[in-house]
């Protein structure tokens, strides 16, 4: 009896780990890599869709292992296969593979992880699945789907000790090298399984048969058809998977691709995997349709609630709650459908081929075929769709017509009017803009306003929700800086400074509509950094900026810190940095190592102007603290943009080494910016975005 529970406990405790490892690395290599492609929210929905093929991969594995080859040559193989693994530790990219040119980094994204997590990986997902078929042949008859809400729950808790213990402790490399010290004990441990399942291999052999399935697994007079219920395994994950992304992405767009909003997701995503294996009982029909019904009614409301921009403290928590119940839904159907656990492996397989195909959608398809952002609203409506579908074949369910009529009514009504009210919403809102274009990068849009009473004809350029520069529409006109970089502006102080002197060389990362090029004169130089091709030909096809500046200047595609690293020093008078997407900030470029870069590049006595506005996080404490460390001075100069009705308030600090260039009139406005002293500086190898909420 002891020996037993000892094998049970060996079993729990390497899934448990296994788990806990495989959903520990996510964040973390995901974060690694991030700012090497531009800080894009794609990069996480990229990241995921890796790790969905690969858990796929994993579990192909597992499945052709069990069917095919001998409980002890499993063992064997499998055994050697992590021994193997051993030799790619620790899991950190090489820098060799930054991006050299410009364009979707989805492909070498995908490669980088192959190389550098791809094993350990696919042989940490394919532990679940195979030691739960070496438990059932060891225990004939038992039952292994509460190993597999352990190995969630490991998932689970890694997670989130991510953003709460690993992010704010430890930098990106002390994580990498924690993560392959437990990555060897769980080989150990793996070894310690297989072992144990080499030496009772013959015992495997001889075990007798399960026996029929259980009677709730009998099929019943009313059952589908096996097809149908081999397409709802598939089906059932792929839309809560795709769920999942869609609602990152949404999150990282608007608000910051960072580890925090990556884990929140996935976290409500994984725990509905926890508590439907767990216990089949904890998803109720009579609860959760009525919920899926009013959650995802307020989602397409909040969606569009002020023009797309809600407040985070109550859209993040209704995203995530949505996608909490919307999981349920997917994953208490999908739970109802499993089968004997003597067909477990293909279940899982089934699975994760659903998972997988969902990440595609989103990560990879959805940006190619789509033009704008609309994964999220068909993903809502398709778990309608599929709770209909499920109401609609699922065996005996036609005992209880009275009950059956009203929810199907109720969910074809429900589902009819979302896709109704999202559709007529999406060509409502795309109607209002002459162009919307989309990439790896997000989505650009454009429109037209005409002129009023209160308002000048403009052309608006919006990356996510955000405005990212106007131009005026008359000729007489059309050279006026507006929006966030008016004269009174951060930039626009800087920039007007050293105009007074003699011609300036300016360097600009971040493009929008080309604004700043209003500010260029004969005998100034003005470079911009772009990461976004799209970007750059809406500024030049859709604004005039650049047509119309008298002076020189140049646009270099590319990550900006990449390129700045790699130029020699450009003796910029300024350089703003001006590189967020929607409300998203891209966290590489605002580092200690990103700053001395920057000086590289600015002559002394020079401005680097670093535009901080942002409805979520104050960071105006990060580039204060940035500057003291390089022994700078910072000050913050806030804008109101009420002296015209083309101007925007905006919040740029300003550093520089030479204190008296502050001293003249036109920086009066600014303030000191004042670095927080329980503020840790951010590094290329730790950041901590919790700490810098706004408190607004």
């Amino acid at each position: 009896m002891i020996a037993l529970q000892t094998v049970i406990l060996a079993y729990a405790c390497t899934i448990f780990l296994s788990a806990f490892l495989l959903f520990a690395v996510q964040p973390m290599i995901g974060k690694i890599i991030l700012p090497w492609f531009g800080g894009a929210a794609a990069v996480w929905n990229t990241c995921l869709m890796f790790f969905q093929a690969a858990l796929l991969a994993g579990y192909l594995y597992a499945h052709w292992s069990t069917r095919y080859l001998k409980p002890r040559t499993q063992a064997i193989l499998h055994v050697a296969l992590i021994a193997v693994s051993l030799a790619l530790l620790p899991v950190l990219p090489s820098a060799g593979w930054k991006p050299t040119h410009a364009g979707d980094p989805s492909g070498r994204i995908l490669l980088l992880l192959a190389a550098t997590i791809g094993l350990p990986y696919v042989l940490l997902s394919t532990t679940s699945p195979l030691l739960q078929a070496w438990y059932v042949a060891m225990r004939p008859g038992a039952i292994p789907y509460r190993l597999f809400a352990l190995s969630n729950l490991g998932s689970l808790l890694a997670l989130f000790s991510f953003p709460v213990i690993a992010e704010p402790q430890l930098t990106t490399h002390e994580q990498a090298y924690t993560w392959s010290g437990m990555y060897a004990v769980f080989v150990v441990l793996c070894a310690a399984v297989g072992w144990r399942a080499f030496r009772a291999a013959p015992q495997f052999a001889h075990a007798k048969p399960a026996g029929d399935p259980p009677p709730d697994a009998q099929p019943s007079d009313d059952a589908p058809p096996w097809w149908i219920i081999r397409l709802l395994w598939v089906a059932l994950p792929a839309c809560a998977s795709a769920l999942l992304l869609a609602f990152t992405t949404h999150l990282s767009q608007n608000v910051a691709p960072i580890p925090l909003l990556w884990v929140l997701p996935l976290g409500a995503y994984l725990l509905t995997f926890i508590l439907c294996f767990e216990n089949e009982r904890v998803y109720q029909r009579a609860v959760f349709l009525p919920l899926l019904m009013a959650g995802s009614g307020a989602t397409a409301y909040a969606i569009y609630y002020d023009q797309g921009n809600p407040e985070i403290y109550w859209a993040v928590p209704l995203f995530v709650a949505t996608l909490f119940v919307c999981c349920m839904v997917c994953h208490g159907e999908l739970v109802r459908l499993k089968p004997d656990p003597r067909r477990l492996t293909s279940f899982y397989l089934m699975v994760s081929l659903g998972g997988a195909l969902g990440g595609l959608f989103v990560a990879l398809l959805a940006p190619h075929v789509f033009h704008t952002f609309v994964e999220l609203h068909l993903s809502l409506v398709v778990c309608g769709a599929l709770a209909w579908a499920v109401l609609w074949i699922a065996p005996g369910v036609w005992r209880r017509r009275s009950w059956l009529i009203i929810t199907r009514v109720a969910m074809v009504a429900f589902t009819v009017g979302l896709a109704g009210y999202l559709g007529y919403q999406k060509h409502d809102d795309d109607g209002r803009y002459d162009v919307s274009v989309r990439n790896f990068y997000g989505v650009l849009r454009v429109i037209d306003i005409p002129e009023s009473k209160d308002e000048m004809a403009t052309r608006r350029l919006i990356h996510g929700t955000i405005d990212h520069g106007e131009q005026l529409q008359k000729p007489s006109q059309r050279r006026t800086p507006t929006s966030y970089y008016g004269p009174d502006s951060g930039e626009g102080r800087s920039i007007r400074y050293f105009q007074a002197h003699s011609p300036v060389r300016v360097g600009v990362v971040g493009l929008g509509a080309g604004v700043t090029a209003a500010y260029c004169r004969p005998g100034d130089y003005f470079r911009f950094y772009e990461i976004n091709p799209l970007d750059l030909s809406i500024a030049t096809t859709w604004f005039t900026f650049f047509n119309d500046c008298p002076g020189d200047h140049q646009v270099y595609l590319g990550d900006a810190r990449l390129s700045m690293e790699q130029q020699p020093s450009q003796q910029f008078d300024v350089l703003a940095i001006d590189a967020f997407t929607s409300d998203a900030i891209p966290v590489h470029l605002l580092t200690r190592e990103a700053f001395v870069v920057y000086f590289r590049h600015i002559k002394a006595g020079g401005i680097l102007a670093v535009h901080v506005s942002n409805r979520y996080l104050d960071l105006v404490p990060v580039v204060a603290r940035n500057a003291q460390d390089l022994g700078k001075i910072a000050m913050d100069l806030n804008d109101d943009g009420e002296s015209e009705e083309y101007y925007s308030s905006s919040d740029w600090v300003l550093v520089s080494g030479d204190r008296e260039v502050f001293k003249d009139a036109l920086f009066k406005p600014a303030v000191v910016a004042k670095a927080r002293p329980s503020l840790r500086p951010w590094t290329d190898d730790y950041s901590n975005l919790i700490q810098i909420l706004a408190k607004k």
